[in-house]
């Protein structure tokens, strides 16, 4: 009975040993030099003081997003009604029933007006158009759909807009849709020059 009592007595438990730990660390603070316990306080008060910048300036940058791009999304919503007048104005002039008629200029006209305010409206809050037409393709600013064949065009310049893009200050609001040259392929190139070589020797043989 003794023997295990005095096993039981020699078992340290966890708690023991953090209070241990925490007394020598006591212990060692308490034999630390003026000086030195001066510099750890310091140190402590130096990295408190940087954390509460940091948070500061996070929350000084959250702040000027919200107030600068807090209209991102309704902006961005914004953009269909602009693509719906671009696509009633095409609807209209190209139905047979409609070309050439009086009415169908004045509404074309009407929807011309509504979306120049729109894009009025845009510019007013830091929304512009993306420039795309004759531009080198950026794909910061451009999504390339298609290539088109073009001789008279560097490769990768935007030839034709499938739908206008946006940003909003510094921020791309959507890219513009867009085709790109390219150039011909020579072989291409030979087929219409032999082309052409034998309709000029059979206009040859017709005189």
């Amino acid at each position: 009975m003794e023997k295990e009592k005095d096993q039981k007595s020699e078992i340290k438990k966890p708690e023991d040993d953090k209070i241990n730990k925490d007394q020598n660390k006591t212990s060692e603070k308490q034999d630390l030099k003026p000086e030195d316990r001066i510099k750890e306080l310091e140190d402590k008060l130096a990295r408190a003081y940087a954390e509460i910048e940091n948070q500061r300036r996070r929350f000084e940058k959250e702040k000027d997003d919200a107030f600068d791009y807090g209209g991102f999304s309704l902006a961005k919503e914004t953009l269909n009604l602009i693509d719906n007048l671009e696509r009633s104005k095409f609807a209209l002039e190209n139905d047979e029933d409609l070309k050439n008629s009086k009415t169908l200029k004045k509404t074309v006209d009407h929807l011309d007006i509504i979306r120049k305010d729109m894009i009025s409206i845009l510019k007013k809050n830091n929304i512009e158009e993306i420039k795309s037409i004759d531009q080198k393709l950026d794909p910061n600013l451009h999504q390339a759909m298609l290539e088109i064949e073009d001789n008279s065009k560097e490769p990768g310049t935007v030839v034709q807009e499938i739908q206008k893009g946006f940003t909003m200050k510094d921020r791309l609001l959507r890219p513009s849709l867009v085709a790109v040259s390219k150039k011909v392929k020579e072989k291409d190139e030979n087929l219409k020059e032999n082309q052409k070589s034998e309709e000029n020797q059979s206009k040859s043989n017709q005189n």
